[in-house]
This record gives C-alpha cells, structure tokens and sequence, in this order.
C-alpha cells in the first residue's frame, strides 16, 4: 500500500472530513468541560476531523521503509495524545499543537524499530525518562529540568542525559518547526551562529549598508549575529514573534546584500 492510494488503514482518505478552526474549538471545548458521554463523543468527532493531518504528516516520512498502516495509526495516538493535552485557554491552533505531538509520536516508534542498537539498561533509563518528563510537563505547566527529571527517576543527571541523547533520532537542519502561514522557521533558524552571516556582514561596506536599515532591524542583526543569540531568544528581548523575526532579519540581509 503507497500513499498515493486513496485507502490507508481502510479509511478512503478522499473522504476524511475536515473541520474548521472554530469546530475544533468547540469540540475541545466540550472534550475538557463536558459530560462523559459529551466529551467521548466530541473527541471521536476531532479524531476523525483530524485524520488529514496524521496522513500530512505521516507522509513526510514515507522514506522510511515502514509500512503506511503502521505510521498512520502511530500517528492517531499522537493525535489522540494531543487531544487530551490541548489546553484550549491558550490561544493556539489546534494543529501548531498537534502536528508535533504526532511527530513525535512516530519519530518514537521509529526509534524503538531502529537498527541502531541501544543497550537495554540505557533504553529503558531513556524510556522513564520520557515518561517523566510528560508527567513533570502536565504538573509544571512548563518543561521540566534535567535536573526535575533526573530526581523523579532517582537516577543520576549524567545517567538522564546520555539515556536521552541515545534515542534521539538526528534532525534535517531544514526541518520546519513552525509556520503562522507566511513563514516557516527551520530548525537552523534556531541554532546560534556567531560566524556564518556575520562573516558576510563584515565583507561588506557595513556602515554605509546599515544606514539603511530601522532602528529594529539593526538590533535584531546585532543580537543575532554579533551577540550569538538564537532567534527564539532574540524574539523574547524584543517582544515580538519569532516568525517576525525571522522575517525582519531575512528582509534586513537582504538590504545589505543588495546595497
């Protein structure tokens, strides 16, 4: 079975139902304050409403020689895990939530069937690990330390990061990790580069280039390219996006590129 057929897992994908941002919001609404018998039914209807956006995702990694059916119920557990762990005062899409749950819902099952051999001991540290870490997330509210992890397991902080480092399944640096529909940040976007553009600044004819640029732009260059600091960490000094980043400081280079 590819997926350029239309059924997978025996669902005709031309007919998967897809619901507005506005019907998902109400579902999970339900889902969270309902009734049982309410919420039971509200969440059968967004499982449904979101299988299009299982098979997006389980599609990007058709490469992988596993079979289609596997990814794409995988993929419905991550689905459901991000059903579940919405938490509908915020305000976010349901799908810049669920799309990395799901993700890495398989990026998990793609490990464990990995050929890649990880002793067993290291496996199963990296495995309570996780599970702690998914435990400390829905008690903290927030991402929780190593150090957190490591004390929920009573294992030592060492133990917990090589466990971790194990199984973690390396990542295209052009990966998207975001997108508000008009720009995507990469994973590259978010690593800190203190040489690679500053390098191209520096060829330039720097004074006259950033004469041209906003007040804003020339801070932002300046905390990415000559301080070294990461997009997201920029965006939280500035106060704004990191998609506005991303975009303020491609448009700024370009400025210069082109002066």
């Amino acid at each position: 079975m590819q997926y350029n057929k239309v059924e997978i897992c025996g669902v005709n994908t031309s007919h998967l139902k897809v619901l507005s941002e506005e019907e998902k919001r109400s579902l999970l609404a339900v889902v969270k304050h309902g009734d049982k018998e309410s919420a039971s039914d509200a969440r059968k209807k967004l499982i449904e409403g979101n299988l299009r956006l299982v098979l997006s995702v389980v599609q990007k990694f058709s490469n992988r020689g596993e079979s289609p059916d596997d990814l794409f119920q995988v993929g419905c557990i991550g689905l459901m895990k991000a059903i579940d762990n919405f938490d509908d005062t915020l305000d976010v899409r349901f799908s810049t939530y669920g799309v990395p749950m799901i993700i890495g819902e398989v990026r998990r099952y793609l490990r464990d069937n990995s050929y890649i051999r990880v002793s067993r001991s290291v496996r199963d540290t990296a495995y309570r690990a996780m599970q702690a870490r998914e435990k400390l997330q829905n008690t903290l509210s927030r991402d929780p330390t190593v150090e957190e992890i490591a004390n929920e397991i009573d294992r030592p902080r060492e133990d917990v990061v090589i466990a971790l480092e194990a199984v973690v399944e390396p990542v295209s640096l052009y990966e998207p990790v975001f997108s508000d529909g008009t720009d995507t940040v990469y994973v590259m976007d978010q690593i800190s580069d203190r040489n690679s553009e500053s390098g191209l600044l520096e060829e330039l004819s720097i004074k006259d280039a950033m004469n041209k640029l906003t007040e804003r732009e020339k801070r932002i260059l300046a905390l990415r390219f000559y301080i070294g600091k990461t997009q997201m960490e920029t965006a939280k000094e500035i106060g704004i996006s990191q998609a506005q980043i991303s975009r303020i400081e491609k448009g700024a280079i370009e400025k210069i590129r082109s002066s």
